[in-house]
Formats: structure tokens, sequence, C-alpha cells
């Protein structure tokens, strides 16, 4: 079984707090939503911690910054109410929301790469030349901007949609992210990125940043399933898992 905190040193809110610049309510608070363990209560009705409500309180506060506060609290209820198969699942789904960011990191990155920076001149196609040169159908650029993705204007006199060079190059984007399997609604996110930046060439420094947030979110993990673990190692102790 695990150390038996629950049965060492007695702690008030505000010991477990000071190791964390937190007040002494702000525990409190957790422990009212089930992230802490329920303190017991003394002779005068005040809270009584043990160590085993700080490690529960340092394994919270490392789940954060790799979960989020309501996945980190969701974990911590689960293993309160000694659900551990739904905590660890709830940390899983973490993992593989983290593996999805890389791989459309990844994929965004190729297809900016392959991207011409937009020249200055006009450049502007009608839809079937701009399918062509794609080898898409005209139908497909239609449905990219009944999605929103594509936005071209219209030729006053004729009534023809008219696609400039910066269309051009989303519709590229486009087309480069659908072969690579995603969905429509997550190439918006993309496409909005890329016009807000003033083309591809401003993006670097955001992919640079993209990547470098990635890899801290997966330091967060790293950290908080330690943190974790300590906590389930002194609450349940060493847990024998089953052979196959």
């Amino acid at each position: 079984m695990g150390r038996n905190l629950r049965t060492r040193e007695r702690l008030r809110p505000v010991d477990l707090a000071r190791e964390h610049g937190l007040s002494a309510q702000a525990v409190r608070n957790y422990e009212a939503d089930g992230i802490l363990p329920a303190a017991e209560r003394g002779p005068q009705g005040y809270r009584t911690y043990t160590p085993l409500h700080a490690q529960a309180l340092r394994a919270f506060l490392a789940l954060v910054p790799g979960h989020g506060h309501a996945t980190a609290a969701s974990i911590m209820r689960a293993v309160n109410r000694v659900d551990v198969e739904e905590a660890l699942r709830l940390v899983d789904e973490s993992h593989a929301q983290l593996l999805d960011d890389r791989r459309t990191l990844q994929a965004v990155t190729a297809a900016l790469r392959d991207l011409e920076p937009v020249p200055q001149e006009r450049g502007e196609v009608f839809v079937g030349p701009l399918s062509r040169k794609l080898g898409v159908r005209p139908a497909t650029l239609r449905e990219w901007e009944r999605a929103g993705l594509l936005r071209p204007e219209r030729d006053p006199r004729t009534g023809y949609r008219v696609y400039n060079a910066a269309d051009v190059r989303d519709a590229k984007l486009t087309h480069q992210l659908r072969r690579g399997g995603y969905l429509l609604e997550r190439i918006a996110p993309v496409l909005d990125q890329v016009r807000s930046a003033g083309g591809v060439v401003p993006l670097e420094s955001t992919l640079r940043d993209w990547h470098a947030r990635l890899a801290a979110r997966g330091r967060a993990l790293l950290s908080g399933a330690a943190a974790l673990d300590a906590y389930l190692a002194d609450t349940f102790g060493t847990m024998t898992l089953p052979r196959n």
C-alpha cells in the first residue's frame, strides 16, 4: 500500500498554500471542488489537512500547465473518487491531442514550405484555369468558398469568380492540407493565420513559436505525470497490472 500519509502530521490550509504562493481560501476552494480529498474537521470545526493533501495539491498544480485547469481538475476528481481508469483516460486524451497538434503543425509547415510568396502583380485567374492548375474540379473550389476558405471577387461585367494571387495561394494551401487528410474546419484557422500575418514569410516566426509551445506542453505533461504518479503511489500504493 501507500505510505499512509493521512496519519502523519496535521496541516492547516495556510501550510499548504504557502508552498505555492496561494491563499488559504484557494486551498479550501480546491477541496470544495473535489481537487483535494475531503479534509478532516477538528473539534472547533477547522479543516485539518495531511501531507497527502499537500501531495494532491502539488499534483494538481503540476498537471495544470500541460492539461489546462479544467482537465487537471477532472483528473484529480477522478482519482479522489477512486476512478483511476478515468483519470488515466483523461491523461491519454491530452497526450493524443498534443500528438494531433504536432501532426497539424508538421502538415502546415510542409504545406507552407511549398508555397511561393504572393507576387506584387494582380495575377487574377478564373475558376477553370485555377481548377486545372490544382487538379481539382471547379465544384471543389466552390465548396471551399462556401466553407469560407476562399474569397474570390466577382467580375463586374460577367459575374464570374476572379481569384487574385492571395486567393491562389490560399487555394494551394487548402489543396495540400486536404490531401493530407485535414477537414475543412481545421484548415480555416490556418488560412486566417496566413492572412493576418500578411503572407507566408511572416508566419515563420509564428511556426517557431508554435513549435516551442508544443515542446513546452510536452515537458509539462511529463512533469504532471510524475507528480500524479507520486500522488497515486501515496494514495493507492503500487498497482499491479493484469498479465496478458
